[in-house]
């Protein structure tokens, strides 16, 4: 293969990946002009290089968000002894807090500068968010196969665990046929929760029977997890629903506060009860 060939692989490949762009934002009126208008920035300055940050409040949640998740993650595997269940969890913590810190970038932080520096009209998304969905519904499958040794028999676990490898890769499979192609619908976060919350509602189900049927610790922790992510969501698209967040803005007087903050502080506040309160409980099965 000659100089000649790999240029026009790598340049077809290079193609095929900035494609992405082509999606406009869902505000065809959105400019690089008018970016601060509708969200908060700040112009930090590094050398000759003016770089503006948007919804700096914001992302001090989100990167919080993410930090906290990749330090409780890391404490699953520094105590995971014999403990599968543990180094399942310390894995799909550990991918939940890298996509927070994807999604913080593009969504918040850099996402002038990822998706409308130098462009006419701003992009709608960019490889750091679709790189980001594909970690969160990772993280999903992980805390499936966590779940699964944790509170099932074998049986069950290699059918679970099954479960999570097929949807591993067809989700991986259809966000990158989404990315490159591109097609707006396999890329959403929609799409994403549609595909995580079969995952969900099967762990709420396997730790609500086992408390109700064994009345363990564990499966109370674990329960009462689900219950307190599934407020957290609520709560997103409940805020999300009634439009508060540009009603606070337009009101003139620099009040910021976003539904991606409310999931955000309520995944701290989840993260937080995961370390303080199932870290501890959770342990391979047992037979009760």
């Amino acid at each position: 293969m000659d100089h000649w060939d790999l240029t026009k692989i790598s340049s077809t490949i290079s193609s095929a990946f900035s494609r992405l762009d082509s999606i406009q934002h869902i505000d065809p009126e959105l400019t690089p002009e008018n970016w601060c208008q509708i969200q908060p920035c700040m112009t930090i300055n590094i050398g000759s290089k003016a770089i503006i940050l948007t919804q700096p409040s914001s992302t001090i949640f989100v990167y919080l968000l993410g930090i906290l998740t990749l330090g409780v993650g890391l404490n699953f595997l520094w105590i995971q002894g014999d403990e599968a269940s543990r180094l399942w969890w310390g894995i799909s913590l550990m991918l939940w807090g890298v996509g927070a810190l994807l999604a913080g970038t593009s969504y918040q932080a850099f996402g002038y500068q990822i998706k409308c520096a130098g462009k006419e009209v701003c992009s709608w998304t960019s490889w750091w968010e679709v790189i980001y969905l594909i970690f969160q519904q990772l993280s999903m499958d992980a805390l499936l196969v966590a779940v699964a040794l944790s509170c099932t028999h074998e049986i069950w676990q290699k059918v679970l665990i099954g479960c999570a490898v097929g949807c591993a890769g067809i989700y991986i499979l259809i966000t990158l046929i989404g990315g490159i192609m591109p097609i707006k619908s396999m890329i959403t976060f929609e799409l994403m929760i549609g595909v995580s919350a079969p995952i969900f509602f099967i762990m709420l189900i396997i730790n609500a029977w086992r408390y109700q049927l064994y009345g363990l610790p564990k499966d109370l922790a674990l329960l009462t997890a689900w219950i307190l992510l599934f407020f957290a969501l609520v709560a997103y698209w409940f805020y999300d629903y009634l439009d508060i967040t540009p009603r606070l803005w337009a009101k003139g007087n620099g009040l910021w506060f976003s539904q991606n903050d409310v999931l955000h502080i309520g995944l701290i506040l989840w993260m937080i009860y995961i370390a303080t309160v199932v870290t501890e409980r959770v342990k391979d099965y047992v037979m009760p």
